[in-house]
């Protein structure tokens, strides 16, 4: 299959920032987008305990990826490709 998508970091002219978020894909139903949901975990100081706080982060999925609902992605910034998507997938565990 080849990969004809422009915002392609691969093959495309699509530059990439920073280090890589690592995250699973939560929902893949819009094209080209999926939304990759990153938890972390916080301390309260009043229970001395962790608490998981979650992040949903919309990043655009390249044709030659093509990530499916439950992968694991790794994700990096990169320039805004809409209102909401500053993100793209580079690669797929």
């Amino acid at each position: 299959m080849k990969c004809e998508d422009k915002h392609c970091p691969h093959h495309g002219s699509l530059a990439v920032r920073k280090r890589g978020i690592t995250g699973v894909v939560s929902s893949a139903k819009m094209r080209r987008t999926v939304s990759v949901k990153r938890e972390a975990r916080v301390m309260l100081r009043k229970y001395e305990r962790y608490t998981k706080r979650y992040t949903a982060i919309k990043a655009h999925n390249p044709d030659c990826i093509a990530a499916k609902e439950g992968d694991t992605v790794t994700i990096n910034e990169c320039r805004p490709l809409s209102k909401s998507k500053h993100f793209v997938i580079t690669a797929k565990k």
